[in-house]
């Protein structure tokens, strides 16, 4: 259905080779038995779209653009955002598409403004995007350097996104989209040099399994970068929502940044750091033409900003990165 073999060929030789001899059979299973009903539509919609010319291409700024020096005309325009409104919702952006503006319900760019400064530099460096979305932050990292960009998330919807916006990004860029959850990196891998996870960890039953699952994806001292909801508060301070929290059934785990922090040591990693903590604002986070559902201004108290419908603190993000245990080195992907 999607030909994955410039991924496998990439993989081929490197720390990664375990998991290319799996991926066939984990992509087979994944599209067989567990095929959206609305797959074949919007995947109908990315092959209808029209081939215009990647002139321009911006992965740098806070929108992912691409332009042509021969802009579509008015009736190639209508055509192509059609089909891409089709694809509805669209979370993870902002994208522009030949003048296209694709307003997602995430300002994704202002996360990603947070964090870069605190990174290792991406240059050469083999990624894995756990909870990827659509891929925003993926084409972010592959315009920093990033020799290899592997985004991982099960929702088809997102990779159908993903394959839309590569159909006019081109597909020389070393990113990847696999419609795969995290438990399908083979354990202990130990090949990448930097792994993302953003929004995962409260949607998890047992958050510290899933930060050994990242660790055991990196190399020895291979960094982390965590993002995730967290309440105020010192060590021990965990929420534990007994519902849903801002009408999300599937959060379980809301801990205080210092907790946060305490659970990344318990689980063998080094030198961590809380590099941001900011409270989600309506502005970051909302409806718009391209995502027509609730979001967060529904979500929170009309009369108390502060609180959730619920009555629980607000959504507030932090972002930890820390190191793996070993010795940090930056290599090029492929080494």
């Amino acid at each position: 259905m999607i030909d994955y073999s410039p991924l496998l060929r990439q993989l081929r030789g490197t720390q990664l080779e375990r998991w290319a001899d799996l991926l066939p059979d984990q992509l087979e299973q994944a599209f067989r038995q567990r095929l959206h009903g609305d797959f074949p539509r919007w995947m109908e919609c990315v092959r209808q779209l029209p081939l215009i010319p990647a002139d321009q291409i911006d992965l740098n700024s806070g929108t992912v653009a691409v332009r042509s020096n021969q802009p579509p005309n008015a009736q190639i325009q209508r055509q192509t955002e059609d089909l891409l409104r089709q694809l509805h919702p669209w979370r993870k952006g902002p994208y522009d598409i030949h003048g296209i503006r694709i307003d997602t319900e995430w300002r994704s760019d202002w996360k990603w403004d947070r964090l870069a400064p605190h990174i290792a530099p991406l240059e050469g460096r083999r990624v894995l995007d756990v909870g990827c979305g659509n891929g925003y932050h993926c084409w972010r990292m592959a315009g920093a350097g990033a020799g290899l960009v592997i985004g991982i998330d099960p929702t088809q919807l997102f990779l159908a996104q993903f394959l839309a916006l590569r159909w006019f990004l081109g597909d020389e860029w070393p990113v990847h989209l696999l419609p795969l959850g995290v438990e399908a990196v083979p354990e202990n891998l130990e090949g990448f040099d930097t792994v993302f996870s953003m929004g995962v960890l409260y949607h998890r039953r047992s958050p510290l399994d899933h930060l050994f699952e990242l660790k055991g994806c990196l190399r020895a001292g291979g960094e982390l970068v965590l993002e995730t909801l967290v309440v105020d508060g010192e060590e021990d301070r965990v929420l534990v929502p007994k519902g849903r929290y801002a009408k999300m059934r599937n959060v379980w785990f809301i801990p205080s940044p210092a907790t946060l922090a305490q659970w990344l040591q318990r689980c063998g990693f080094h030198h961590i750091r809380i590099v941001d903590v900011t409270t989600t604002r309506i502005d970051e986070q909302r409806s718009t033409d391209w995502m027509r559902f609730e979001s967060l201004p529904d979500y929170l108290d009309s009369d108390d900003r502060s609180r959730t419908v619920e009555g629980y603190p607000a959504p507030r993000r932090a972002i930890l990165i820390a190191n793996a245990p070993g010795t940090e080195h930056q290599p090029i992907a492929g080494d």
